[in-house]
């Protein structure tokens, strides 16, 4: 290890182990001091190398078959470090070709010696410390000269031109040599900005006056072509060595970008940047106006506090690029559906609020409201998508719900959490006991926050059975909150809320988790394997990191992959097709089993059941509830149960209680059932003994060849 003639560390790149002991061996001997040799015998190697920097300079032997590819991978790698190619003389073409995309020079290998290399070497780095120093140099220079920005303009006693710097050439329009002995008033107009008079000559009075003398406020500077600018600064007298004033200097400088800027940063701090819609601020400031004035008045106004229902699944599946032109096209679609006296305001995030500033009625707010529903209604087109995007509402009014505009505002945010509880996509109006009920939903929102460090969630499995054999081949995991005040709580009392709040993915992610680590046990305990059932939310199955810790929890708890099943509604699967296929295939080779929950409620296209590798379709239970005594109703099932079939997919009926249930869908060939009939949810303690005994005696007796 040694080091070249600067003392620096030079790096040879050569795959040539005898190669490299020469240059060595030369560097060495042509050195006047130690010289740090560094040698990699392979391109990755170098590479790898460069990235600790600390290289002074490069080396590089090109290889035949890749010569300048290999020499611009380490130009890219090194840059700004100095190279200098080894080459041979068949190879010197290249060799110039590399000069050309950027080495310092080239030495032909037949002509290395301890003198050349070793000069080579110094003249490359000395080069290289004196393009540093000149572009230093350089660059300080260029930011004396830029930073001296303002225009300077001087005259004589008799006010007459006697110098002008670049800038204010620029800013007059005038060349010095044309501006040198023409009156000041000839070359430096100015005039008042608000009423267009001229504007005394303050060069003049600086003479006059022998003191320093600022421009009138809002001053403009009329350019030799006419282009008006807003100027501002002083004048101020010279003298010579007895204090004679011999003429004057301005130093002004052009202020209409710091006008517009000052114009632009009042509309920034009132206004969206993304939407330029109205902000909170603006809308306060409007709505208390128009509180004044419908007090003053006698008449009536609504706010609408609407919040968009799953746009966090667009950021979170196609990115904010898109997400943000999403909330583009909504905010355009609210401005055209509301008068121009109106105000629609963009909160943050996907919550605008829009202020009606004379009503009549509250049936002119509703009508309002079904209004902009219908307009979102209508698919985005965006970046190849075309996006479905709904709404919750909330509305209040003037004076009937709120006299001042925080109240009216948040009024209508409770009401528009109930629109959200109502089934999304409608509006509902404030009433008075909804307060109560959004101080119930904050504390909810507020202890979900802890549940999970406080070890309040608890998972309860509900059997699923083969209806033929009345065996028990799966279970299904739900999941149940031990509240603290409140008891047992099932998951529609706190799931959405989880969803709103985003705590649905740390829940999520235990859900799955307990699940396997509970199947896990069973088969420790020597019971019979079956698959456990998770449902996955359209958060948890969007959000980054979704495969890999399914992944992370299989080998975490040590589950076969085939004893879990995911259970997703067809909304979830079909919210982005394209790419839930793509992850659906990956589960499936994973070897997990994929479930379609609560089938036959969402999309009316069922294209995709040949797309995507579903093993089971699980049909709603209001569709089983009603077999016997609706006729449309067992039609359905029993169209489902042949289209399964002919798709190699197996059937799941959900809410199986009654025995004429059981006998219809036994009788249609559905393959599974799941319900009260063979048992509620239940601890898992209570589900292991149920894997050993098997369904209770009154339901085991109606299948054919069951167990005993």
């Amino acid at each position: 290890m040694n080091t070249d003639p600067t003392g620096k560390t030079l790096l040879l790149i050569d795959g040539d182990p005898s190669h490299a002991r020469v240059i060595e061996a030369v560097l060495v001997a042509g050195s006047e001091s130690p010289v740090h040799f560094i040698w990699c015998n392979t391109l990755g190697g170098g590479l790898e190398r460069l990235s600790d920097k600390g290289i002074s300079a490069i080396l590089l032997s090109l290889p035949e078959s890749q010569g300048i590819e290999t020499f611009d991978q380490v130009f890219l790698a090194a840059s700004p470090t100095p190279i200098l190619v080894l080459s041979s003389s068949g190879d010197e073409d290249i060799a110039k070709e590399a000069v050309r995309h950027g080495a310092q020079d080239y030495l032909l290998e037949a002509h290395v010696d301890s003198y050349l290399l070793s000069r080579a070497v110094r003249t490359m780095i000395e080069r290289k410390a004196s393009e540093d120093s000149l572009f230093i140099e350089k660059e300080h220079a260029q930011v004396t000269l830029n930073s001296i920005g303002d225009a300077v303009l001087s005259t004589d006693t008799l006010g007459n031109i006697t110098y002008l710097n670049v800038a204010a050439e620029n800013m007059t329009g005038w060349s010095r040599i044309e501006a040198l002995g023409r009156p000041f008033d000839e070359v430096f107009r100015i005039m008042d900005g608000s009423s267009h008079e001229p504007v005394r000559n303050p060069m003049e009075l600086a003479v006059q006056q022998n003191r320093i003398v600022g421009l009138t406020p809002n001053c403009i500077l009329i350019r030799r072509d006419g282009f008006e600018s807003a100027i501002e600064d002083s004048a101020a007298p010279i003298h010579d060595r007895n204090g004679k004033v011999t003429g004057a200097v301005m130093v002004f400088h052009d202020v209409t970008a710091a006008l517009g800027m000052a114009i632009q940063m009042s509309h920034l701090a009132q206004h969206d940047c993304l939407t330029n819609l109205p902000n909170r601020i603006l809308l306060k400031d409007r709505l208390t106006q128009a509180i004044t004035l419908a007090h003053r008045n006698g008449h009536r106004l609504a706010v609408l506090f609407l919040d968009l229902d799953g746009f966090k699944h667009i950021n979170d599946s196609l990115g904010h690029s898109v997400g943000d032109k999403v909330l583009q096209s909504i905010a355009g679609r609210l401005v055209a559906a509301v008068r121009h006296s109106d105000t629609v305001s963009r909160q943050g995030g996907d919550e605008f609020v829009i202020l009606l500033s004379e009503i009549k009625n509250a049936r002119d707010a509703a009508i309002s409201a079904k209004k902009m529903l219908a307009s979102l209604t209508v698919p985005h087109s965006i970046a190849e998508h075309n996006l479905h995007v709904t709404a919750s509402i909330g509305l209040t009014t003037f004076p009937d719900d709120g006299e001042d505009a925080e109240t009216l505002v948040k009024n209508a945010d409770t009401a528009m959490y109930h629109a959200k509880a109502s089934g999304r996509n409608n509006y509902q109006f404030f009433k008075k006991d909804m307060n109560v009920r959004a101080v119930e939903r904050q504390a909810l929102e507020e202890g979900l926050r802890y549940a999970l460090e406080r070890d309040e969630f608890e998972l309860h499995y509900q059997p699923k059975v083969n209806l033929a054999t009345g065996e028990i081949i799966g279970a299904e995991a739900l999941l149940r909150w031990l509240h603290p005040d409140l008891g047992v709580l099932p998951p529609l009392q706190f799931v959405p809320i989880a969803e709103d709040s985003g705590l649905i993915l740390p829940i999520g992610r235990w859900v799955l988790r307990e699940a396997c680590r509970q199947a896990r046990a069973w088969l420790n305990e020597g019971l019979r394997p079956i698959p456990v059932g998770v449902n996955i939310s359209s958060l948890e199955f969007r959000s980054n990191g979704f495969l890999e810790g399914v992944r992370d929890v299989l080998k975490e708890t040590r589950l076969e992959p085939s004893y879990l099943e995911l259970e997703m509604t067809e909304g979830v699967l079909m919210q982005h097709a394209d790419s839930t296929a793509s992850m659906l295939k990956t589960l499936k080779i994973m070897g997990v089993h994929l479930t379609v929950d609560d089938f036959g409620t969402g999309y009316s296209s069922l294209s995709y059941l040949t797309r995507f590798p579903i093993d089971t379709l699980k049909v709603d239970q209001s569709f089983v509830q009603k077999i016997t005594s609706d006729k449309e109703h067992a039609a359905i099932i029993n169209a489902v149960i042949s289209m399964a079939k002919s798709l190699k997919q197996r059937v799941l009926a959900e809410g199986v209680e009654t025995l004429e249930q059981l006998a219809f869908l036994r009788a249609h060939a559905c393959d599974e059932g799941q319900g009260y009939y063979f048992g509620a949810a239940m601890m898992p303690v209570q589900f292991a003994k149920l894997l050993k005994t098997g369904i209770a005696p009154i339901a085991r007796q109606n299948f054919i060849g069951a167990p005993s």
